[in-house]
């Protein structure tokens, strides 16, 4: 399993019947989580604590409680290179409908992956370019442009790319080569092919279901084989990446593992490793299990 295992700021403190109970900095959420379908005992004082929670309707969808949980906070993050700790990441955190923050914390374990390999060959003298579709807030892109790349920054939401610039600046990289766009990612991904463009890194994490800017309907079982299928075609000759997420409980790591390699390793030499992605928790020891990354990596890299 990939476990991000080196926040400071955040942390799964227990989780019991349903929900995890959370420290985002020096904050204490309450939010559900479907693979928590067992029952501990809540001797934590922090159940009792709480500054935000996310109760769930059983005719979908929910509501925010909130305790002294102020609209707006951050958190950091610390970028490792060779076991050094490099870039600090701020993360500006807002809840925000169906009981997401602005953040997926267990994604941490995929910027320490790539970033060293971004890093590597920046200093090399290399021109690295990434490309991130389904980008959200900017945790990747960040971590990419904090690595040395130049990004390009893809989401069908305005107001996430706005909070993607906003994490950007927080971090000291206000200034960094980043494209900013609002588009479908499917179609954003034709037009480059058209256009001759090539990346040396991409980096995507599609929604189960989702709609584009122009009201584009997505549905991953439908729509993530024939985007990886064109997204492949926009590698560089010499890439270094090409990472998946998913949070589609039908897409197992065997799946992704599958496609990326089918696909791209047509093309290219590199290996595969595709896992589940997890976050420990403080009061059991074990890894909560937040979805599988696939990752590709290009020969000498």
């Amino acid at each position: 399993m990939f476990i991000a295992d080196r926040w400071k700021d955040y942390e799964v403190l227990d989780t019991s019947r349903g929900e995890k109970l959370e420290r985002w900095g020096k904050y204490i959420l309450l939010r559900p989580d479907p693979q928590v379908i067992w029952s501990t005992p809540r001797e934590r004082k922090e159940w009792k604590r709480l500054n935000g929670h996310y109760h769930r309707s059983a005719k979908g969808g929910g509501e925010w409680e909130f305790h002294d949980l102020p609209e707006e906070w951050s958190i950091n993050y610390k970028l490792i290179d060779k076991g050094i700790s490099g870039d600090s990441l701020t993360f500006n955190l807002k809840p925000f409908s169906f009981k997401h923050t602005g953040l997926f914390p267990e994604q941490a374990a995929n910027w320490d992956w790539f970033f060293p390999i971004i890093k590597r060959a920046v200093d090399k003298g290399r021109e690295i370019k990434v490309l991130n579709l389904f980008a959200y807030t900017g945790g990747a892109t960040i971590a990419a442009a904090a690595a040395g790349a130049k990004v390009t920054h893809v989401d069908a939401s305005k107001g996430m790319v706005s909070w993607a610039k906003e994490n950007a600046a927080s971090s000291g990289l206000a200034e960094a080569p980043i494209r900013w766009l609002v588009d479908d990612c499917m179609k954003f991904v034709e037009r480059e092919i058209r256009r001759g463009n090539h990346y040396d890194a991409i980096i995507m994490d599609p929604p189960s279901y989702g709609r584009g800017p122009k009201g584009e309907i997505w549905k991953i079982e439908e729509s993530v084989y024939p985007l990886i299928e064109k997204a492949s075609m926009l590698l560089s000759d010499d890439p270094l990446f090409f990472l998946i997420n998913s949070y589609t409980t039908g897409l197992q790591p065997a799946v992704l593992t599958y496609m990326i390699g089918t696909l791209i390793g047509k093309k290219h030499e590199g290996d595969v490793i595709s896992d589940e992605v997890g976050l420990p928790v403080t009061e059991s020891g074990l890894v909560l299990p937040c979805g599988a990354s696939g990752r590709w990596i290009g020969a000498g890299n």
